[in-house]
């Protein structure tokens, strides 16, 4: 068996969040090997014993999704804190049913964190120019419509932003409460870090052909 040294026990614990003990006596019953040592903490839940904000996730993988014959494609990547989570299938099918949910559902954002002051603003006129002009809201105070508005705000969230969107396979939960569930079950932090988003065709315009004309000038026109 390998033996198990300080360092070793001290990589375990960043990777896992799990005490110092748990971490030895892991590493001990997996024989020296870092990656069963990991798998038994997880199996155990004690990867999961230390909050997951502010460590790294650095590993994870790329995902892919391609729909309708090739008209929409997706690219995302998604984050995780060790190799040996990403390498899962949990993980693999969690980057996947993302990169699904991004295809049916064109989020615009990742997070309400990357939705710029000014496009916020821009929805908050639209949104109060929409309750004003809405005959049920005539004579209501501006407390009132203040209160529809963030309302149609946190709707407009809902449309654009990926981790408020209901998740496509199970609208009952967002893609954050998905992430959470992910987060529970590894004992890792998982982050979703950026997406692209495909559809064949899209800012192009379309060629409007005028048959009539094309002949007109190939014939030298009105003769």
């Amino acid at each position: 068996m390998a033996e198990i040294t300080a360092a070793a026990i001290k990589t375990l614990r960043e990777k896992t969040g799990a005490g110092m003990m748990e971490c030895k006596n892991a590493l001990t019953e997996a024989s020296g090997s870092e990656d069963q040592a990991i798998e038994i903490l997880r199996k155990r839940g004690l990867a999961s014993a230390k909050k997951k904000e502010g460590r790294i996730a650095a590993e994870g993988a790329v995902g892919s999704y391609i729909h309708m014959g090739g008209k929409v494609g997706v690219l995302v990547e998604v984050n995780c804190e060790t190799d040996f989570v990403a390498r899962t299938d949990e993980f693999q099918q969690l980057v996947k049913d993302i990169a699904m949910h991004i295809a049916a559902s064109e989020p615009r954002f990742v997070s309400r964190a990357e939705v710029s002051i000014d496009a916020l603003d821009k929805e908050r006129e639209i949104a109060r120019a929409q309750a004003k002009n809405d005959p049920k809201n005539a004579n209501k105070p501006e407390q009132v419509i203040d209160k529809i508005v963030e309302g149609r705000l946190n709707k407009f969230y809902e449309e654009a932003v990926l981790l408020d969107q209901p998740f496509v396979k199970d609208p009952a939960k967002t893609i954050n409460d998905l992430l959470t569930e992910k987060i529970a079950a590894t004992g890792e932090r998982i982050t979703i870090r950026r997406f692209s988003r495909y559809k064949m065709g899209e800012g192009l315009e379309k060629r409007a052909d005028d048959f009539g004309g094309e002949v007109a000038a190939l014939t030298g026109g009105n003769q």
